[in-house]
């Protein structure tokens, strides 16, 4: 099982380097970044990140091909491989739902499935190639060419994916991993896992030799029950982004949340985090003592899922979020108590 953990990058810079240099000193496989206008540039910090360390790895997770062009994407990725030595790798997706809405963009008039296969193709052979000559759908290129070279033979590119099935599918067929977001039962890694699976079956590869990946609203700390307050903070936003299908798979009635994510869109904070229930907090984030965390996450393993991406969430977060003051470890703290006493479980 790989440890990695993807940041919202809202700190100060200089703190989210050292968080950086942190996990790289304790072994994480990967620091991701969320690759939104809502947040600090994540090409910017992690280019300023490179050369402090030596063996993570780095990259979007997930990027948005909806606004962002995959050539572009491509440039920045081979670029920033160069600085760190072949050490980038690019999960992509068509982007947040809520922010393609506020550049006045409607996901569901997009062919985001399509759009998403085609950017594939576009950034396979923009990445290996250095070149393109395509006609397509959605991207036409004439001679297409960069001198931004990645140092890594390839650069795994990943599908981010969350409602499926067909997303899975297509992930398995022709990417070089899935990783799906907010999800923590084990029904719906199975779901994910079983539908990876005809998809690279499809293409007569093995699913088990891809990178599957869970990314997961995390706090870890010394006391359960604050933990698992901090988390719920964090759920109340996470659940408007959720397809009725995922809450589904968490035994969750998307009609009964249907008043939080209207609290939210009204602006109504407090009354979205008192809507969100302990019991649905708990069903969406992975909370606890470390060893609490670590049975959530070795019930996600059993599925087939060889990747956690941990979204850490600290006092810092959840003050720029809600203005409220949580009793939890910091981000740097919480990295060191997983690699200390959570992942030594999964090795």
């Amino acid at each position: 099982m790989r440890f990695s953990y993807v940041m919202l990058p809202d700190y100060p810079l200089a703190e989210s380097i050292e968080m950086i240099k942190t996990a790289d000193e304790l072994g994480y496989h990967a620091v991701y970044s969320v690759d939104e206008t809502w947040h600090k540039d994540m090409w910017i910090l992690f280019a300023a990140a490179a050369d402090k360390t030596t063996r993570i790895r780095f990259g979007p997770n997930l990027t948005p091909i909806g606004l962002r062009e995959p050539t572009l994407v491509c440039q920045a990725l081979a670029t920033l491989d160069e600085l760190t030595g072949g050490r980038t790798e690019c999960v992509f997706s068509i982007g947040n739902f809520g922010l393609l809405h506020q550049y006045g963009m409607d996901w569901s008039k997009m062919k985001p499935l399509s759009r998403v296969k085609e950017a594939h193709h576009v950034m396979r052979t923009f990445l290996d190639e250095g070149a393109i000559t395509f006609e397509g759908e959605f991207y036409r290129y004439s001679g297409l060419f960069t001198f931004a070279r990645p140092v890594q033979e390839r650069v795994p590119l990943l599908i981010g994916a969350m409602r499926g099935p067909k997303s899975f599918q297509v992930a398995g067929e022709i990417s070089d991993g899935c990783h799906h977001a907010l999800s923590y039962s084990k029904e719906a890694y199975e779901y994910m896992i079983e539908n990876v699976q005809v998809g690279a079956e499809r293409a007569g590869r093995d699913w088990r030799e891809l990178d599957l990946g869970a990314w997961c609203v995390t706090v870890c700390g010394p006391d359960s029950a604050e933990a698992k307050r901090t988390a719920r903070t964090m759920v109340a936003f996470y659940i408007s982004a959720m397809p009725h299908e995922q809450l589904e798979r968490h035994g969750i009635d998307p009609a009964d949340m249907a008043p939080i994510v209207e609290a939210l869109g009204g602006g109504e904070l407090d009354r979205a985090l008192e809507l969100t229930s302990p019991e649905v907090a708990e069903k969406l984030s992975i909370a606890g003592t470390p060893d609490e965390c670590a049975a959530r996450i070795r019930e996600i393993e059993s599925t087939g899922v060889n990747h956690m991406i941990l979204c850490i969430t600290d006092p810092a977060i959840v003050k720029t979020f809600t203005g409220r003051d949580v009793s939890v470890p910091d981000c740097q703290g919480q990295l060191r108590l997983i690699a200390e006493q959570v992942m030594p479980q999964f090795a």
